[in-house]
């Protein structure tokens, strides 16, 4: 192989032989310099193009450490809100077993109608004032803790003075006080009397109250009816024991309401008022017996109960 040189500026030309050897380098010198530029451009555009891959990955896992945190704020939030709901329906079970115990107490207690509405929130009011920044998590268990401790401290003391009202009103109920009458007065005491059929001094066991033929003979406590017959020199009689070893007749009665067996409570109407029987006109013979023996009923009828 020949290489052929021309000298512009002598006007020559110079020939050069080339053997192998030095064909082969002068070929590699040609070559080889653009692969090898190719190359290092190509190395260098693999390692910023691995760079970015590897930035990727790390976006891609911050990326789904953010949804998984945000998934399990969701979790959390959903089970927060059932759990405030689990609580607040509780509280709204207690609110109704509360308003039902008021109701019932203010019914034991005799109360105005009207005078305490458990059926409707109690009245308040007050001048505005600012509003104070939203509650946080800790403000509303805060609030659900307070309101605890309130429900049961109502639930305490309602509890307590149910008890207290039940308990008087089992005592108003098995005590025996008053007059067996609606309306009447009184027309022969306890003791020694003249017999009004034939003037002799005999002892009278009850009391006698005079009224309106008809008028109501009620129950001085609550008791078993534990007679309700025709009797030898009372008539139409009704016998009640009241307990406390407490037993009342109502003797002379134009009719009986109610039968043997039957439960009485304080004030109910047994019998209508007559004068069946051993009996000069209408009114209510009423006799007490404590212990088996007879005692002054107008004891009796002038208590009061505490």
């Amino acid at each position: 192989m020949k290489i052929i040189l021309l000298d512009a500026w002598q006007g020559r030309t110079v020939a050069l032989s080339v053997n192998s050897w030095a064909k082969a380098l002068l070929s590699l010198c040609v070559l080889g310099l653009p692969l090898g530029l190719g190359a290092a451009i190509g190395l260098s555009s693999g390692d910023e193009s691995d760079g970015l891959v590897a930035e990727l990955e790390v976006l891609e896992a911050q990326l789904n450490s953010q949804k998984d945190l945000l998934a399990e704020g969701r979790t959390q939030a959903v089970h927060q809100l059932a759990a405030y709901s689990s609580r607040l329906a509780e509280m709204q079970a207690r609110v109704v077993r509360l308003d039902a115990l008021g109701e019932r107490i203010t019914d034991i207690a005799g109360l105005d109608s009207g005078e305490f509405d458990f059926a409707k929130p109690p009245a308040v009011g007050g001048p505005s004032e600012n509003e104070s920044d939203s509650a946080g998590p800790q403000d509303i268990e805060s609030f659900y803790a307070e309101l605890d401790a309130q429900l049961e401290d109502r639930e305490r003391q309602l509890g307590l003075l149910k008890i207290m009202m039940v308990d008087r009103e089992f005592k108003r109920e098995s005590t025996v006080a008053g007059l067996p009458v609606k309306k009447g007065w009184m027309s022969s005491a306890y003791g020694m009397r003249r017999d009004p059929f034939h003037g002799k001094k005999t002892w009278h066991k009850g009391i006698d109250i005079a009224g309106k033929d008809g008028t109501s003979v009620i129950a001085v406590a609550g008791g078993i009816v534990t007679r309700s017959e025709t009797k030898s020199g009372y008539g139409e009689l009704v016998e009640i024991d009241h307990g406390n070893t407490l037993v009342a007749r109502y003797a002379h009665n134009k009719q009986n309401l109610v039968k043997v067996g039957d439960l009485v409570k304080k004030g109910q109407v047994i019998a209508l008022m007559g004068s069946t029987g051993r009996s000069t006109g209408p009114h209510v013979h009423f006799e007490v017996y404590k212990n088996g023996r007879h005692v002054d009923p107008a004891s009796y009828i002038r208590r009061t109960i505490r």
